[in-house]
C-alpha cells in the first residue's frame, strides 16, 4: 500500500463513522420524541438501528453523551427549521411573525411526535448534570433569538419601543407552552388557532399604527399608550 492510500483510507473511515453515528443519533431522536430522554438506552438504539451495543456505545461511550447528542440535534433542526427559515423575511414584525410561523408549523407535528425541549424540561427540571446543561443552553439560545427579533421589531418601528420586550417574549413562549399542553395532552380542539390569535392578539397590544400587516389583515388602530 502507497502511503498516499493510508490518509485517502483513514478519511474514508472517518467518513463512514460520521454516517453511522448520524444514522444513530437520527433514530435515537424520533426515539426520544415518543418515549423521552430518560428512555433511551444503548441497547434500545441498538435494536432499532439493527447493531450491535458495542457498536453503538463505541460512537458515544455512555447514555449520557447520547442523550446529549440527541439534545444537540434536536436543536440544530429547530433553529434550522424554525430561526434560519425566518431570516428571509424583512427585520422587524414580519420576521418575527415568521419565527412564529415556523414555530407553530414544527408545533403542530410535535402535537403527535412530542418536543424535546418540553419533555426534557419535565425529566431534568430538578437533575443537575451534562444533560439539563445541553438542554437549558438549547433553549436559552432560542429565548434569546426570540427577544432579539422583538428588539428588533421596536427598533424598526414596528412595536412599541417602551413596551417590555422580556414580557413580549415571554408571553410569546407561553403560548407555545399552552398550545402543547392543550393539543397534546388535554387533546382540546381549535388550540392551534386559539395559540395563532393569542400572538395577533399581543402583536395589537404592542404594534405601532405604522407596523407592516399581514396581508389581508384589518387596518391598525391606534395605539393607545396607558398614562
Amino acid at each position: 500500500m502507497s502511503l498516499d492510500a493510508v490518509p485517502a483510507k483513514s478519511a474514508r473511515a472517518a467518513q463512514k463513522g460520521q454516517q453511522t453515528k448520524a444514522v444513530i443519533v437520527d433514530a435515537a431522536l424520533n426515539l426520544a420524541q415518543q418515549i423521552g430522554l430518560e428512555g433511551l438506552s444503548i441497547g434500545a438504539v441498538a435494536e432499532i438501528t439493527q447493531m450491535s451495543k458495542s457498536g453503538v456505545f463505541a460512537h458515544f461511550g455512555s447514555r449520557e453523551e447520547l442523550q446529549i447528542s440527541v439534545v444537540r440535534e434536536y436543536h440544530a433542526r429547530f433553529e434550522q427549521e424554525v430561526f434560519y427559515a425566518a431570516l428571509s423575511a424583512p427585520r422587524g414584525l414580519p420576521r418575527l411573525r415568521a419565527m412564529f410561523g415556523n414555530w407553530m408549523k414544527r408545533t403542530s407535528v410535535e402535537i403527535d411526535s412530542g418536543c424535546i425541549y418540553i419533555s426534557g424540561a419535565t425529566e431534568f427540571d430538578d437533575r443537575p448534570g451534562p444533560v439539563r446543561d445541553a438542554l437549558v443552553e438549547s433553549v436559552s439560545i432560542w429565548q434569546a433569538a426570540v427577544l432579539r427579533a422583538v428588539v428588533q421589531a421596536q427598533a424598526e418601528g414596528h412595536l412599541d419601543p417602551g413596551a417590555d420586550a422580556r414580557q413580549i417574549a415571554f408571553e410569546i413562549h407561553g403560548l407555545i407552552l399552552a398550545l402543547h399542553y392543550e393539543a397534546r395532552f388535554l387533546r382540546v380542539p381549535g388550540s392551534i388557532e386559539r395559540a395563532e390569535r393569542g400572538f395577533d392578539n399581543l402583536l395589537e397590544r404592542c404594534a405601532t399604527p405604522t407596523a407592516p400587516r399581514p396581508a389581508g389583515a384589518s387596518p391598525q388602530p391606534p395605539l393607545k399608550r396607558v398614562r
